[in-house]
């Protein structure tokens, strides 16, 4: 079977290893991805940030949907089809053993590629949960990338006055509005701080989003758009080493500073499979480019150099049913 390896940066290439086998403690499954999608969090193995040596076989893929090949656990039977999240995103193989406690069920009421964004709208939904209510709040996403539009439309779910979606590229803005929000901000271009006081009567973002991360995190930026005792969400995944950070600005606004990582397989992916299965909401814009997986270098290339207005990138596996 098929596996994937980043032999230098910037390189992926596709390698012939074994089929696995079910480990002997219970509770696990053979899971056979079909259908996948890159994030941003890939990127970092893929662009060599982490080391220039090969990664680990199976690097860098986790979102995926498939179906269950074999078990010694109880949650599932062979050939129920799951969403699954791989440890330590090593999820890249024609097929590989999975604790059963990480995966869902897949809901068959949404198409499979939009059932797929359950897992990066959960970690969404996760994020949110640990803020007070939005109802009338002027909330600011900075990033708009797939995470930050999938931010712009949750808020607007949850009742907040102004969205306003904040990014480098004009290209990303275009869809901001559609995904949710009611302003955008090219900052490239324009003072962000000067535009959101305006849009907010001089008061600045009661909550500011942080969906870039890595090494072009905007921390400092959220520090000039968060109002005195506002809250910043640091989402965007922080790079491995030490970052410099404007903390006196955040100090001095009394900032309440909250960090999201690890969802909850039991609430947050079901959460997000319920909403998007129910129509609460559309990501299916995100949807913007799809690959065979004999085109993970090309996948790859497009997600991180951003072509065409990519958003959510999808690779489709072998095993994947016309």
């Amino acid at each position: 079977m098929l596996a994937g390896q980043i032999t230098k940066p910037g390189k992926i290439e596709l390698l012939d290893i074994d089929e696995p086998t079910l480990p002997d403690e219970q509770g696990h499954i053979i899971f056979q991805p079909e259908l996948t999608c890159l994030c941003g969090s890939d990127l970092p193995y893929f662009d060599g940030q982490l080391s220039n040596e090969p990664q680990q076989l199976g690097h860098s893929l986790h979102e995926m949907i498939g179906t269950v090949i074999e078990t010694n656990g109880s949650r599932f039977r062979a050939g129920e089809r799951v969403l699954a999240v791989p440890i330590n995103q090593v999820g890249l193989f024609e097929r590989f053993p999975l604790s059963e406690l990480r995966a869902i069920p897949l809901d068959p009421r949404p198409a499979e590629e939009h059932a797929l964004m359950a897992q990066p709208f959960g970690t969404v939904l996760f994020a949110l949960r640990k803020l007070p209510n939005l109802i009338d709040q002027n909330v600011v996403v900075i990033g708009q990338g797939p995470i930050g539009q999938m931010f712009n439309t949750a808020v607007k779910n949850l009742g907040a006055r102004q969205i306003i979606g904040i990014d480098k590229l004009e290209s990303r803005l275009a869809l901001s509005k559609q995904m949710g929000a009611t302003a955008t901000i090219c900052n490239a271009n324009d003072d962000p701080a000067a535009i959101v006081s305006d849009l907010t009567g001089g008061r600045l973002a009661d909550v500011v989003v942080e969906a870039v991360g890595h090494e072009h995190h905007q921390l400092d930026l959220c520090g000039k758009l968060v109002r005195h005792a506002g809250i910043v969400l640091s989402f965007g995944v922080p790079p491995r080493t030490s970052i410099e950070v404007n903390w006196n600005t955040l100090f001095r606004k009394n900032a309440v500073i909250y960090t999201s990582v690890d969802p909850d397989f039991t609430r947050d992916f079901p959460l997000a499979m319920k909403w998007i299965s129910e129509e609460r909401i559309d990501l299916r814009p995100l949807l913007t480019h799809r690959f065979p997986l004999s085109e993970i270098q090309t996948a790859y290339e497009t997600f991180r150099d951003k072509r065409d207005g990519a958003q959510k990138v999808l690779v489709e596996f072998p095993a994947l049913k016309s």
